[in-house]
């Protein structure tokens, strides 16, 4: 079984990793000074390309009567080879984020950049570099920490182009560290960078016209390796922890302490006494990964009910410690247009109410 510390040597000798950084930067985030802020943070696309589906996704959202927001989700769903953006919406939920409180948005920039590294994978009316620097300038002077997210689950990957085809390989490895560096050096070194790497599974894959799934020790030396390229650069990398549903044993053996960890649970039942995967899998995570020691973002959403987020600060508050309760986050899974602007802002508002009865 390949540690983090046998795929170092292994990176090393096949020049996949140029040179390794001395680890004394993970040590440093993991003593969290309880002086800093909480983070209230959300996620918001720049890019929706995430899904390589064969077939439109139909969502069945009874909670909900917003079928403007279901059919540009249900349309925005898949590859396209433009932007699927609204610029005065996300202006609009900048803005709202900033009044109520809130400190953080994460940006899933995928294809949305005009990357001079590879300026092959950007969509039509991707954003230039400099549009970029000026939109990440307007949040900082809102009070909004920007934070970049490239998700390299294969999942989740098509935003990749012709890459996502070419996992693990010489060229894929290149890529991706050309992308990592260039955003890094775009955000002027943020805090954190978000990697997803969630969901990378068969059954995710079931409706793609292309599907691969890294495993066993693959998997964890891609992971090692996105790791290592951010920590590098003194910025801590931050994932989706999905992987420990199904893999706990393994997760907690090989999972470093340096990588914030953002579970997520978008159900309305936290009561652990009840039966069913998502509370036994998902909300119990939550515990394993304090009882582990490991420092946490909790996201819930308004993706599929009206509680979840506020019911997940209440409940996460609770149970994992302020020195590793970093903060929350919302993930409302909407393309940032005109049609979905409601359901966008009344994932701000409830977060929001959080902010207020928190402090």
């Amino acid at each position: 079984m390949t540690n983090r510390r046998d795929f170092l040597k292994q990176a090393v000798a096949l020049g996949v990793v140029s040179s390794v950084a001395p680890r004394t930067f993970s040590q440093q985030v993991r003593n969290h000074d309880s002086g800093q802020k909480m983070i209230w943070a959300n996620l918001l696309h720049l890019s929706y390309n995430m899904w390589e589906d064969n077939v439109p996704e139909k969502y069945n959202d009874d909670n909900y009567n917003c079928v403007t927001c279901q059919e540009a989700r249900e349309w925005a769903h898949g590859y396209r080879d433009f932007l699927t953006f609204d610029e005065a919406t996300w202006n609009a939920l900048l803005k709202e984020m900033s009044a109520v409180g809130m400190n953080m948005v994460i940006i899933d920039l995928g294809d949305a950049i005009q990357y001079e590294s590879h300026p092959e994978i950007a969509v039509k009316n991707a954003w230039k570099p400099e549009k970029l620097r000026s939109e990440l300038a307007k949040m900082r002077k809102l009070g909004l920490e920007p934070i970049p997210k490239l998700n390299f689950a294969t999942s989740h990957d098509v935003w990749l182009g012709e890459y996502a085809k070419m996992v693990s390989t010489k060229k894929y490895y290149e890529v991706c560290k050309n992308l990592i560096n260039e955003v890094i050096e775009l955000f002027d070194k943020p805090r954190f960078f978000h990697l997803g790497m969630d969901e990378e599974t068969a059954g995710h894959q079931a409706r793609y016209n292309y599907a691969v799934i890294r495993q066993h020790d693959l998997w964890w030396n891609d992971f090692y390796f996105f790791v290592d390229l951010v920590e590098k650069q003194n910025v801590r990398p931050w994932v989706w922890s999905d992987y420990g549903w199904h893999h706990p044993e393994l997760f907690f053996e090989k999972m470093p302490k340096s990588v914030l960890q953002s579970n997520w649970y978008y159900g309305t039942e936290f009561d652990l006494t009840k039966k069913g995967d998502q509370i036994q899998k998902y909300v119990k995570f939550y515990h394993d990964l304090e009882e582990y020691g490991y420092d946490q973002v909790p996201t819930g959403s308004n993706h599929s009910n009206t509680v979840n987020m506020e019911a997940t600060v209440d409940y996460c508050k609770e149970i994992i410690h302020p020195s590793r309760l970093y903060g929350f986050m919302t993930a409302p899974w909407r393309p940032t247009m005109l049609q979905c602007l409601d359901r966008h802002k009344e994932a701000i508002t409830q977060l929001g109410r959080s902010i207020k009865i928190f402090r």
